[in-house]
């Protein structure tokens, strides 16, 4: 049992590698792929947005679909749908190719997102204790792992096609090599069933209205990840007047600490329950924002950003969590829900912030991340129910 669940674990891990390496191969192709197709960064800006509907779309079949036929099917066909449709956007002729190319992509990816993060919940409950975070940092890892597969494919005079093909053939293999260790239906589903039936519709009601609040959290934190990703970088060079290569360490920084953080995160969940993890972080991310805010200065922006990304990094991971424990047998469609509004935001993060930026200054504009910080730190207590708000680390010997 305990190495059966080893192994589930160090699948589910194996996982989140393979879909942020998949994402991230794409995103450092983009330049490559916008001058083949030919396309203005304006027109690409509107195409990249099929890629978030696709993913939306995606996190809502599969997520439900998960439910049903368990994660050791949909994961495992969901990555390699996924590596199958890495290779299509470098293969686009034209906008409207490069469209339905995007659209499809990233339905996929939504649904490897969606059902690995629901086996990760059953993972998680099977243990015990928190695990989640370290799942989503290992994501972070998988972006990095794209980024020097892609340089160092680039040196060899590989082209996008080449180069994109390959790692999706990679992560074909990897997704079907993995399934087998991957926790079955029926085990990931022991005694939820029972549960499920002695739940009156009262409580059922209750449960679907917590998740819905846990997703409008979700696309508070996630629209404050996603102005982070596209205006960090930008606010260093423009309003504070450093120099290419300095501001791209704005974005690093973030990015950086966000990696740390939830490399941290779950003995922090188990020590002081996930409540505090989300309140105190987001307070922490409030505090780091409105310094990036109003401070004058390249190392208090450095500091502001570092804070951000610091504070900001348990948070996700617990909305998932508790979204997944609030109803285990609908573990998929409920991470779903708080995925999907949560990718919502991480979508219209950089798009407020660029409109704002017509009326105030682009550092006062970071007012309003420190509001939704603020809201989420004072909303965290949707959390406290049951064994969501408790230290868990009695639990901590359950698991390796």
């Amino acid at each position: 049992m305990e190495r059966s669940l080893f192994g589930a674990r160090v699948a589910t891990y194996v996982y989140f590698v393979l879909c942020g390496t998949l994402m991230g191969a794409w995103v450092v192709h983009i330049p490559a792929v916008e001058e083949r197709v030919g396309v203005s960064h304006a027109t690409l800006g509107g195409l990249l947005v099929l890629l978030g509907l696709g993913a939306f779309a995606g996190m809502q079949v599969a997520g439900p679909l998960t439910d049903r036929l368990g994660a050791r099917v949909v994961v495992p066909a969901t990555g390699v749908l996924c590596g199958a449709a890495l290779v299509l956007p470098a293969l686009a002729r034209d906008p409207w190719t490069l469209a339905g190319a995007l659209l499809v992509f990233g339905f996929c990816n939504g649904g490897l997102d969606v059902s690995m993060n629901a086996h990760a919940v059953h993972v998680e409950k099977a243990y015990g204790r928190p695990v989640m975070s370290g799942f989503h940092a290992t994501f972070s890892v998988g972006g990095v792992l794209a980024a020097l597969v892609a340089a160092g494919a680039t040196a060899a005079g590989a082209g996008p096609v080449v180069t994109l093909a390959g790692v999706g053939a990679v992560g074909i293999v990897i997704a079907v090599a993995s399934a087998r260790v991957l926790m079955p239906a029926a085990h990931a589903a022991a005694g939820e069933t029972a549960t499920e039936q002695s739940s009156p519709a009262s409580a059922r009601r209750g449960t679907a209205g917590r998740v819905w609040l846990l997703a409008v959290l979700a696309l508070m934190v996630m629209l404050c990840e996603g102005a982070a990703n596209d205006w960090s970088a930008l606010h260093l060079k423009d309003v504070l007047g450093a120099s290419a290569s300095t501001a791209a360490f704005g974005y690093g920084t973030f990015a950086a600490a966000m990696t740390t953080g939830r490399l941290l995160a779950d003995r922090l969940a188990a020590r002081f329950g996930s409540l505090a993890v989300l309140r105190y972080g987001a307070a922490v991310a409030g505090v780091g924002i409105t310094l990036v805010a109003f401070g004058p200065w390249l190392w208090a922006a450095f500091t502001g950003w570092a804070l951000f990304g610091l504070g900001l990094s348990g948070c996700v991971p617990q909305l998932f969590s508790a979204a997944g424990h609030a109803d285990p047998a609908a573990a998929g469609a409920n991470v779903s829900r708080v995925a999907g509004l949560g990718y919502v935001g991480m979508l219209a993060g950089p798009a407020v912030i660029g409109w704002l930026t017509h009326l105030v200054a682009l550092n006062h504009t970071f007012v309003l991340l420190t509001l939704l910080c603020v809201t989420t730190a004072v909303g965290a207590g949707v959390l406290r129910t049951g064994s969501a708000h408790a230290p868990r680390s009695e639990m901590a010997g359950t698991g390796r």
